[in-house]
C-alpha cells in the first residue's frame, strides 16, 4: 500500500499571470501533481503543463488524461518530448482512448467504437515508445485512465498508474454522458486490473503498480446524507446510501473524509487522489493531514 500522493486538475488559464499564481498556489498547498484535461475548449496540454512547470519547483506535471484518438502518434511523440525536457522530466503522461463524441465532431475527427479507440490507443503506446527512442527521450511514468474492460487491461499491461474514473455511460444517452458507479462495481474493476497484472503480461508487479482516484467532487459537510441526496438526482442508479459510499465523492468534515480516504485505500489502493480546480483550496487541510503517510 503507497503513501498518498495528491493531483489538481485544473480547468482554466485566465491568462499568463492566473495561470502562474494558481500553479504557484497548488504548489504552496502541497499538491504533488498538477494536471490538466485534454478537452475541447479546455487549455492546450502542453503548453500549459510547460509553463506549469517553468513556475514551480517540485510538483510535477501531467495530462489527466491525453485523447489518443485526437492525434498523430508522431506528432503526439513531438510534444510528448519536447514536455519531458522543458519540464525537467517531471512530466506524468496520462492517456485515454476519448469518450465526447461531440468533440470529435467539433474537431473533425472521425468518431469510432469503443473498441476500435481502444486499439488505437494501445497501438500507439508502441509508437510513442519507438518515437521517444529514437529522440533519445526516457518515457515518462505513465498512467492509463478508464472504466472499460478494454482500458483497463492496456493500463494493467503498460501502465506505471491506473487511473479509475467510477464513471459508466449511460445508456440510451450520448456517448460522454456518465453516472457514477457504486463502491461494488469499483471493488470488480480493481479486480479486473490486478488479475490482469499479475497475468505475467504486465510491465511490473501489480504491488508496483500505483491507483489514482479523480474524484468528482469534495463537500465539507456536516450533513452527509443531504449531499449524498442531491447527488442522488444526478446519477439515480445509486441510491443514496450508494451514493454515500461511491468512492469517487468526498463528503462530511475534513476529519470524515481523511478517514474515508484512509479506508479506500486500504479498500481499492488508491493512493493518489486527483480533485478538480474548484476543490483547489477546499481539499488543502486533507493534504496537510495526510501528505507523506
Amino acid at each position: 500500500m503507497g503513501k498518498f500522493r495528491f493531483g489538481v486538475s485544473l480547468w482554466s488559464i485566465g491568462g499568463r499571470a492566473q495561470w502562474m499564481g494558481k500553479c504557484r498556489r497548488a504548489e504552496e498547498l502541497g499538491y504533488d501533481v498538477i494536471t490538466v484535461p485534454d478537452h475541447l475548449g479546455k487549455p492546450s496540454p502542453f503548453p500549459a503543463l510547460s509553463v506549469a512547470a517553468a513556475v514551480t519547483e517540485r510538483p510535477r506535471v501531467g495530462t489527466m488524461v491525453i485523447n489518443v484518438p485526437f492525434y498523430n502518434p508522431t506528432l503526439l511523440a513531438r510534444d510528448i518530448a519536447a514536455t519531458v525536457q522543458l519540464s525537467g522530466d517531471r512530466l506524468h503522461l496520462g492517456l485515454g482512448a476519448g469518450h465526447m463524441k461531440s468533440e470529435f465532431d467539433d474537431a473533425g475527427v472521425p468518431w469510432h467504437r469503443a473498441a476500435e479507440r481502444i486499439d488505437f490507443l494501445g497501438r500507439t503506446l508502441g509508437e510513442l515508445r519507438r518515437h521517444l527512442d529514437d529522440e533519445g527521450v526516457e518515457q515518462p511514468p505513465l498512467l492509463i485512465a478508464g472504466n472499460s474492460d478494454g482500458v483497463l487491461d492496456l493500463a494493467a499491461e503498460h501502465a506505471d498508474i491506473v487511473g479509475f474514473t467510477g464513471l459508466r455511460q449511460k445508456a440510451g444517452e450520448p456517448p460522454g454522458t456518465f453516472q457514477l458507479d457504486s463502491a461494488e462495481a469499483m471493488d470488480d474493476r480493481v479486480s479486473h486490473v490486478l488479475t490482469k497484472a499479475s497475468t505475467g503480461k504486465a510491465v511490473a508487479p501489480a504491488a508496483d503498480i500505483e491507483f489514482n482516484m479523480l474524484v468528482q467532487s469534495v463537500s465539507i459537510t456536516d450533513d452527509r446524507r443531504a449531499e449524498a441526496e442531491a447527488w442522488h438526482t444526478r446519477s439515480p442508479n445509486l441510491s443514496v446510501d450508494e451514493v454515500m459510499e461511491a468512492p469517487q465523492l468526498l463528503f462530511g468534515s475534513v476529519t470524515e473524509m481523511i478517514e474515508q480516504l484512509q479506508a479506500r485505500r486500504e479498500r481499492y489502493g488508491f493512493s493518489y487522489v486527483t480533485v478538480f480546480e474548484a476543490e483547489l483550496e477546499k481539499f488543502a487541510p486533507i493534504i496537510s493531514e495526510l501528505s507523506g503517510q
